[in-house]
């Protein structure tokens, strides 16, 4: 069982406590830079760069930090989508049937999808920045959507992350952590399964 001790002794509190501040020693363009290339890379773990980010610069400010990098950077998505989605590398994309239908319910509703779509958890977001920059969506209903979604959902994130390093030690608060992780992720399936079902039908 040596590999759980050596788990153990990595989540332990005195370790994380000393990650955290070689986390902050990178300084903030580093906490900025994570969430802001993750909405060009969407493989990368936004929610582990959220949590890290608010234990280490606290809840307001790695809030701050997440909101900010995440919003320019989705916004950057949607510009180079709507630049460049008319051209023959991305022909594919916008000639496929099903995002067909899709940009066309964004066209119709506009605001609702997309904030709905950037509020769940686990929804990629930049498919969503993606789609709706090759959509016909004009750039203030969007942006309207894109601030209020990242607002809500990278709080969120925020507020169930913060003071990590207590919480994975405490069993109770792990508990609650865990439930709220997949409590957002049911009503993110719920909202979109209703979504798909009312116009995608």
């Amino acid at each position: 069982m040596d590999w759980w001790h050596h788990l153990m002794a990595f989540f332990s509190a005195d370790n994380l406590t000393v990650l955290l501040d070689k986390y902050r020693s990178f300084g903030l363009l580093f906490a900025f830079g994570l969430p802001f290339i993750e909405a060009f890379l969407p493989f990368l773990p936004f929610i582990a760069f959220v949590i890290v980010n608010v234990n280490a610069y606290g809840l307001f400010g790695g809030f701050l930090i997440s909101f900010l990098a995440a919003t320019l950077g989705s916004f950057g998505v949607f510009v180079l989508a709507r630049k460049y989605g008319q051209t023959r590398f991305l022909s594919f994309i916008t000639n496929h049937p099903a995002i067909k239908r899709v940009m066309e319910w964004i066209e119709r509703h506009g605001f609702s999808p997309i904030f709905i779509l950037l509020v769940m958890p686990f929804t990629p977001s930049s498919a969503v920045n993606v789609v709706a920059g090759l959509s016909k969506i004009r750039v203030l209903p969007f942006l309207l959507a894109l601030v209020s979604g990242k607002l809500i959902k990278v709080f969120a994130i925020s507020y169930v992350g913060f003071d990590f390093v207590n919480i994975i030690h405490q069993p109770v608060k792990a508990a609650i952590l865990i439930i709220s992780v997949f409590v957002l992720w049911l009503i993110g399936k719920r909202l979109e399964k209703w979504m798909s079902r009312k116009d995608l039908a």
